[in-house]
């Protein structure tokens, strides 16, 4: 698990001409700002075609092509994850633990350089009240989760590095259509107090083999490539603006975290085709038709596969309770929050015995009347 902080080489920050302190992209602009006083920079801006690279060529020449990024890395001691800080800072925190770093011990790296990112669009305080709003609706939170809430020190923001993945596929299919139809059956029931004989209609399926071929084209399937926080929340920030992209420029990263590629081209192109194959089967079944349908076996090819190496933002906040570790993602775009809920018993079991309460006072009071 590995991240850099600005993107820069060796995590060299942009200085301001007045002051001389760093420069940090301002969320939602084109720009650079200096927090002290107030100068700005402009982030030129390139009118350019997202394009996509070839699958199978980039794997066969990465070694060579690929541009790389020297970064400064520090491991966490806590959970291992391992993040890039200037080197002029004496102390830092780990995002995804909250753990303090160990900044003697940083070392250079070399990364891959994404190819396009999509910048921050929220404050850092904007998201902050967007999680506080989404902690607060939370049913049986601890209240010391809430009260963490009000402490953003080590609130952060991250690039989250991702693939997307396009690909035309045709896939061969053996399965079963099913039809429905209906036979009369005949059953005894019982109508006041005397037995009866009645006729009702019973659905049947009557199943015929099928064989064919589907062609479905993907176009930016979208595969996190960090194993620093659980999918599951990852994959729930969607949708993404991915129109909005823009050229990868070191700027934007200026005063963010930018996590590194753990998950490479090649390996996650496999989760790319789970997500593909549910989209495929749904098209098998529209192509067998029925009234129901059974699928035995798929073969997909692919083909024309293209990708794209890109940064989304996200702000993540880290929390333990209960000696358990919990973490909190805000998509840094649209404003999702999603996380890890932390569950409090004692208020579990005051709801629950109050719900009790209120049920036993309602057939206490109905009985009595």
């Amino acid at each position: 698990m590995e991240y850099l902080e600005n993107g820069n080489n060796q995590g060299s920050m942009f200085a301001c001409t007045n002051c001389g302190a760093e420069l940090k992209y301002k969320p939602g602009t084109t720009k650079i700002r200096c927090d002290y006083c107030d100068t700005e920079n402009e982030i030129p801006q390139i009118e350019v075609k997202i394009e996509e690279l070839d699958f199978n060529d980039y794997l066969d020449k990465s070694s060579e092509s690929s541009d790389k990024v020297t970064v400064h890395l520090v491991k966490c001691e806590q959970c291992g994850a391992s993040s890039s800080v200037d080197p002029k800072i004496r102390s830092e925190y780990c995002p995804y633990c909250s753990a303090p770093l160990i900044i003697s011990s940083a070392h250079d790296e070399l990364m891959l350089q994404p190819k396009y990112v999509l910048p921050f669009k929220l404050e850092k305080n904007e998201a902050q009240n967007l999680f506080t709003k989404w902690i607060n609706k939370l049913w049986f939170a601890p209240n010391k989760l809430k009260k963490a809430t009000l402490n953003f020190e080590h609130f952060k923001g991250v690039y989250i590095p991702y693939w997307t993945y396009d690909s035309d596929t045709e896939s061969y299919y053996t399965g079963q259509r099913g039809t429905y139809y209906y036979v009369t059956e005949t059953y005894s029931t019982t109508v006041n107090g005397k037995s009866v004989t009645k006729t009702r209609q019973v659905r049947k399926t009557r199943w015929t083999s099928v064989s064919g071929q589907v062609s479905v084209m993907f176009d930016d399937v979208l595969i996190v490539a960090s194993r620093s926080l659980p999918d599951e929340y990852v994959y729930a920030l969607e949708p993404w603006d991915m129109n909005n992209l823009v050229p990868y420029d070191s700027k934007y990263l200026s005063g963010f975290v930018t996590e590194k590629y753990q998950v490479g081209l090649k390996e996650g192109f496999e989760p790319a085709k789970v997500k593909m194959d549910g989209a495929i089967r749904d098209e098998i079944r529209r192509d067998i038709g029925g009234d129901d349908q059974r699928i035995l076996q798929v073969s997909t090819d692919y083909k024309n596969i293209k990708f794209k190496h890109i940064l989304l933002p996200v702000y993540v906040s880290a929390y333990r309770y209960g000696g358990k570790l919990f973490r909190f993602l805000v998509n840094a775009r649209t404003g999702e929050v999603q996380g890890e809920r932390p569950l409090s018993w004692q208020k579990i079991t005051l709801a629950a015995a109050s719900g009790i309460l209120i049920i036993g006072t309602i057939i206490y009071f109905t009985y009595k009347g």
